[in-house]
């Protein structure tokens, strides 16, 4: 018994001896000895997808060979092409290209900078290991099958200029992939002077006896992070955005793609794929009439990044290409900040990436007067001033309206405190009492609020508009205030907000019911705290639609004679 024990544990030892072994020549890159099976796709974990470039969902053949580009595959190995970074600087953009795919992955805006030191550039795209964020393209089979060029392919970079010179306004960086599976992929990228979108273009050429069908994709890769620094108060979107003729601007929450429920737009032959957050982004658009196919998910590349990573693609499937014969598609690439006007300039839908959200009816014509002022101004802070007191004064006839009915609220008040004193146990009767007394003074309680409700979505969308507008960004007031975008360092402004605030509480009648008295003091004050964290032109905004409602209601109580009286809270 003790013998056929001894020899069933040799068995399994010398079973776990082979694993071991096959599983330490894949570890290194070779193949099984024992039990050969389908080859890894990286060496990292990488999934096939994320290898190939071709999202799940869209109807492309997979290409096994495609596999082999990556280094650690156990596929046929690449030629020792040496992989390399290229750095091309223009007036507003330094870029860094991957020779892996000539793939994108620095993006440094030389005009705006870091929030969270000034002294650096803002860097939109990047590949390290805090942040991943790509722009790549590459070609993947169609119906006939075969493995070609992508973002994993080496590539060689032609010699030329890495400098946007003096008295030139258009640079251009070659990629250029060897033949791999009869198609031999040539990608020019051409910067301009002042822009931060690059035209690319790729031509695909034919070296095999036979017609080739193959697909082009261009894909954003990012972690689902929050941009470094942004606050949670502000509630803005970071995420993919997909837009088509047919169904608009579509938002996707990374959430909803990790859970396989987002709702977009799959097809289309116009649009583009975004990825966007607050003040930037960067998109792939395809010319119009081209068919893609669209795609959002997650996807696992290996990064150390937390929650990474996702990825918004676009694929078009191309006609047939005969052999010898050449196929150029032209594609664009957005990295750069959300100036409204240069996004409309650049594609039907584009400047929707700035999003004011369901106001954008509102928010678009205000944009619009705010960059009118400033043309005129030259500084936003007094822009925003200026739009403010236009605003107010469009809405004056509506304000004096509700005030006037204020006013009459506070004259009859000290009637209502006695009546309601005097009635305070027979409620029933209080109400009809206080019907009559507002029936007499001819007193609507509601005619303040109504003028006032009207105003509400404009400032919203006003307010959404300082929040969205890069142009706020890093723009200087008055003295201390050097960045609107940033909130006041010192507090002064939100302390000042806070006192404007208070005052016109104070001003309004106090009303009959202890317990709206006090929510009438604990809301606006609650407000004013949040404003401590807000950006400066925000508070700037509201400090100065307080100090015109003072004084319009101050006036109007005067004309009326009413005399202004500051109601003080009384909390007991």
């Amino acid at each position: 018994m003790n013998d056929i024990r001894r020899t069933i544990l040799w068995v399994i030892f010398g079973f776990s001896l082979v694993l071991l072994w096959d599983q330490w020549q894949l570890h290194n890159g070779n193949k099984a000895t024992f039990f050969p099976g389908p080859a890894s796709t990286s060496a990292s974990g990488t999934s096939p997808s994320a290898v190939t470039g071709v999202p799940a969902g869209v109807p492309v053949t997979p290409a096994p060979a495609v596999q082999a580009q990556v280094p650690g595959a156990s596929a046929a190995p690449t030629p020792a092409v040496p992989r390399e970074q290229v750095v091309v600087t223009t007036d507003v953009l330094k870029l860094t290209f991957d020779t892996e795919g000539g793939s994108l992955v620095r993006a440094e805006l030389l005009k705006h900078a870091d929030m969270t030191d000034m002294k650096k550039r803002f860097v939109l795209l990047d590949d390290s290991t805090q942040r991943v964020y790509l722009a790549q393209t590459g070609v993947v089979a169609g119906a006939g099958g075969g493995a070609f060029p992508t973002h994993k392919t080496v590539m060689t970079v032609a010699p030329g200029a890495r400098t946007l010179g003096q008295g030139e306004n258009e640079l251009s960086i070659k990629f250029e992939a060897a033949d791999v599976g009869g198609i031999k992929l040539v990608k020019t990228y051409t910067l301009r002077r002042g822009a931060y979108d690059l035209a690319v273009k790729h031509e695909l050429t034919n070296l095999s006896g036979a017609p080739i069908a193959p697909q082009l994709y261009l894909q954003l890769v990012r972690d689902g992070n929050k941009p470094p620094g942004e606050s949670s108060l502000y509630f803005t979107f970071t995420g993919p955005a997909v837009y088509t003729e047919a169904k608009k601007y579509q938002k996707v929450d990374f959430s909803d793609i990790k859970k396989q429920k987002a709702d977009y737009e799959k097809q289309s032959s116009d649009g583009y794929v975004a990825m966007v957050q607050h003040y930037f982004a960067s998109a792939w658009i395809l010319p119009v009439g081209v068919p893609r196919n669209i795609s959002l998910e997650a996807v696992d590349i290996g990064a150390s990044v937390a929650d990474c990573c996702y990825r918004a693609t676009l694929i078009a499937p191309l006609e047939a290409i005969a052999p010898g014969m050449t196929k150029t598609v032209e594609a664009k690439l957005f990295a750069g900040p959300q100036e409204e006007k240069v996004l409309e300039a650049l594609a039907p839908g584009l400047e929707l990436v700035k999003d004011y959200g369901w106001l954008t009816i509102l928010a678009k014509p205000l944009y619009w007067l705010l960059d009118k002022i400033h043309s005129f101004i030259g500084n936003w802070g007094w822009s925003i001033m200026a739009l403010v007191l236009l605003l107010k004064a469009a809405f004056y006839w509506l304000n004096a309206k509700a005030y006037a009915s204020m006013a009459k609220m506070k004259a009859v008040n000290p009637k209502i405190m006695e009546m309601r004193e005097r009635l305070k146990d027979n409620p029933q009767q209080m109400q009809q009492e206080m019907m009559r007394i507002y029936r007499e003074e001819k007193v609507n309680p509601m005619g303040g609020c109504f003028p006032i409700m009207v105003q509400i979505p404009v400032f919203i969308a006003l307010y959404w508009v300082l929040l969205s507008s890069v142009e706020m960004r890093n723009a200087p007031w008055v003295m201390w205030i050097a960045d609107l975008s940033s909130p006041d360092p010192y507090y002064i402004l939100p302390l000042f907000m806070t006192l404007t605030t208070v005052l016109q509480t104070a001003l309004n009648p106090v009303p009959p019911d202890p317990m709206q008295a006090k929510l009438m003091w604990f809301m606006p004050l609650a407000f004013s705290v949040m404003f401590f964290f807000f950006p400066a032109g925000l508070v700037l905004y509201w400090i100065t639609n307080n100090v015109l409602s003072i004084a319009q209601q101050w006036m109007i109580n005067t004309r009326m004679g009413v005399p202004p009286q500051f109601n003080l809270p009384k909390f007991k």
